[in-house]
């Protein structure tokens, strides 16, 4: 089916507008109330129109993106069309999460003096306690240095407005996707591909616009921070290796999983894997990152603290994170709780996958493409997902590989996973969402190994 670029422009601003609207009715609001669940939200308690409009809107903002794709005549028409769809969003109240209150409060500790690393937001008379979800009360932030010294100067200019604050999280989220549209056509020309699709890939893609834009969420940031930190890494001086290094530096300060990345920049800042171009870019890129590292924590007072607070980051249980619904799998058909055993079999083979990424690629190439893979492996392995982590691993694969259709129809499942306020749908589903997720992927383990069965036998 192809459609026109008048069509997909103003369509899916349409769509933007309907996503608006759920917004306006019920968005993340400043006091906690009873969740929106899907029950709440499709039976209509609040209102017709809510279910409607968020419905409609998603819907159309899915479509308008996946046939955009198609018939994208330019990067800048990606560009202005992505912005045109960012606006309508931004006057309202925050979608599909309230971490940004969180976010609000971790800045308010860090501003007035207080270790965000110590504990949670509850014990330092924050006065937006209202609005921070549960969970977070008690929970130390689990993000780096540089995204503590936005939050805070924001609520240092923000004052008492919370209002304010969630603007200038905003400011700080859009300037994120501004990297993201500076970088992804580097990476995109670097390896072969049409910029203009790439750029489109990214930032059409709704859930940039429900949890990067409307949410605020921080992942904007570490994102366009690694998109711009891998379009330096190239065969270059040594000057350009070090800002490299220093850009995923300060992506690792916003969120120390993006540290990832950083063999693959080495690797993609050689011309030919060699024992003394990898050593020299790995001092180069090296040198940087602890560089840009360093001067943040020293900065932040805080030191490395925010290594203790991802301790803290796997305390939501559900079905999006496949090591997580295996062990909600077991437990259901056993009675046994092996959640815990099976998070930490995911995070033993992400180590196990980063290195064979690394190897695989330092052996045949594409270190860029291996950069997407090894943050693709990281949110599968990791012990919670979230929607929004869905955006790491397509900035950089919608650039550096060839399009994926599995790629592009689970990020287009994850712009559908939580209602306007923030209820997620895999809380609702847990144990159904589990049992289909470990069913999904035992087939595709069996059909991995009758292919490689059968590749043997014709061998």
């Amino acid at each position: 089916m192809r459609v026109s670029p008048r069509l997909i422009r103003w369509g899916g601003l349409a769509g933007s507008v309907a996503t608006a609207g759920t917004a306006w009715l019920g968005g993340a609001g400043y006091e906690r109330v009873p969740s929106i669940n899907p029950v709440t939200l499709l039976s209509g308690q609040r209102g017709v129109l809510l279910p409607i409009l968020w419905v409609t809107g998603t819907a159309i903002l899915i479509l308008a993106w996946w046939f955009g794709r198609h018939v994208v005549p330019s990067v800048r028409w990606a560009v202005v069309t992505a912005g045109l769809w960012f606006l309508p969003v931004l006057p309202f109240l925050p979608l599909g999460s309230a971490d940004v209150y969180s976010y609000a409060c971790q800045g308010y500790v860090q501003f007035s003096g207080g270790d965000p690393y110590a504990g949670g937001v509850g014990a330092h008379g924050c006065p937006w306690l209202g609005s921070v979800a549960s969970s977070w009360l008690d929970s130390p932030a689990p993000y780096g240095p540089l995204f503590l010294l936005l939050a805070a100067r924001i609520v240092g200019l923000a004052g008492d407005s919370l209002a304010g604050v969630i603007a200038g999280l905003r400011v700080v989220a859009l300037a994120g996707v501004a990297m993201i549209a500076v970088g992804v056509p580097v990476l995109a020309r670097r390896s072969g591909l049409d910029p203009a699709k790439a750029v489109w890939l990214v930032l059409a893609c709704p859930v940039v616009l429900v949890h990067l834009i409307s949410g605020a969420h921080n992942d904007a940031l570490m994102v366009g921070l690694i998109v711009v930190g891998l379009a330096l890494a190239s065969p270059s001086s040594p000057a350009r290796l070090v800002a490299a290094g220093a850009l995923l530096g300060l992506a690792v300060g916003v969120k120390a999983t993006a540290i990832v990345v950083v063999p693959f920049a080495v690797l993609a800042a050689v011309p030919a894997v060699a024992w003394r171009p990898v050593l020299r870019a790995t001092a180069a890129i090296g040198g940087g990152l602890v560089l840009a590292t360093a001067l943040l924590s020293l900065a932040s007072g805080r030191g490395v603290g925010w290594v203790a607070g991802l301790l803290r980051s796997g305390d939501s249980v559900t079905w999006g994170s496949p090591p997580t619904a295996v062990g909600l799998t077991i437990k259901a058909l056993t009675g046994y709780d092996a959640v815990p055993a099976t998070r930490l079999a995911g995070v033993a083979l992400l180590a196990v996958l980063l290195v064979l990424l690394w190897w695989r690629t330092a052996r045949d190439g594409g270190a860029l493409g291996g950069a997407g893979l090894a943050l693709a492996a990281t949110v599968l392995c990791a012990p919670v997902f979230h929607p929004w982590y869905a955006v790491w691993p397509l900035a950089v694969l919608a650039a550096t590989r060839a399009e994926s259709r599995w790629l592009l129809g689970l990020v287009a499942l994850a712009a559908t996973l939580t209602t306007p306020a923030g209820y997620n749908w895999g809380l609702y589903t847990r144990v159904p969402g589990a049992i289909v997720v470990t069913s999904v992927l035992l087939t595709l383990a069996v059909v991995r190994v009758r292919r490689h069965r059968a590749r043997k036998v014709a061998a």
